[in-house]
């Protein structure tokens, strides 16, 4: 489980082909690797990834063709810049809110201004997800967590203060920008418990 709550950011170092799949290298500065062992959990820009080598300032993650499929790792290519934040512990502050790091879909921004200190954007989600999302409710977007300020349709609009634009991989953002989406779980659930209501009835 993770909180949406950037702690580091880093970048693609490599990007290798393996039986179909992908095994890529990434890179961050400082001690933010120190402590984290092979098998641990990073949330890579949302994306749950298990650290299956660890080097100097760096660690090595495979991702399968389902993820791939499903994510905008599949984009990645070497420089990348990506969010990363280590796997939730009962010791660490839930500042954000809970996220499994399991990818929804892909959405893309589609209109960015700026409101003060701060920055409005817009996004549009995939058909299917847009359900999902609700006014004040939280979302996430490349493993960063928000807030939703308003929903028509498909699309949505969130708020980035200065801490968040500056120290995430969302300032970068331009209209037309993919983005990896994660919806909130207890709506997920909930969906699946009236589903679950229904047949039984």
């Amino acid at each position: 489980m993770f909180t949406g709550i950037v702690e580091a950011l880093g970048h693609i170092a490599s990007v290798e082909t393996v039986g179909g799949d992908r095994r890529l290298r990434i890179e961050t500065a400082g001690s933010y690797l120190d402590g984290v062992q092979v098998g641990d959990s990073i949330a890579v820009s949302g994306v749950c990834l298990t650290a299956v080598e660890l080097l100097s300032h760096a660690f090595v993650a495979d991702l399968s063709v389902e993820t791939l499929d499903a994510t905008i790792a599949r984009s990645w290519v070497v420089g990348t810049k990506v969010n990363l934040e280590k796997a939730l512990t009962p010791a660490k502050p839930l500042g954000g809110h809970l996220m499994a790091g399991h990818v929804d879909g892909v959405g893309h921004l589609r209109e960015k201004h700026e409101d003060a200190r701060s920055w409005r954007l817009s996004f549009e989600a995939p058909a299917g997800l847009a359900r999902y999302i609700a006014r004040k409710g939280s979302v996430a977007i490349d493993g960063v967590s928000l807030t939703v300020n308003e929903v028509q349709g498909t699309r949505f609009g969130v708020n980035i203060i200065p801490q968040t634009w500056t120290h995430t991989t969302l300032g970068a953002l331009q209209p037309g920008s993919a983005v990896n989406l994660e919806v909130d779980l207890i709506a997920r659930y909930l969906e699946r418990l009236i589903e679950a209501r229904e047949i039984k009835e």
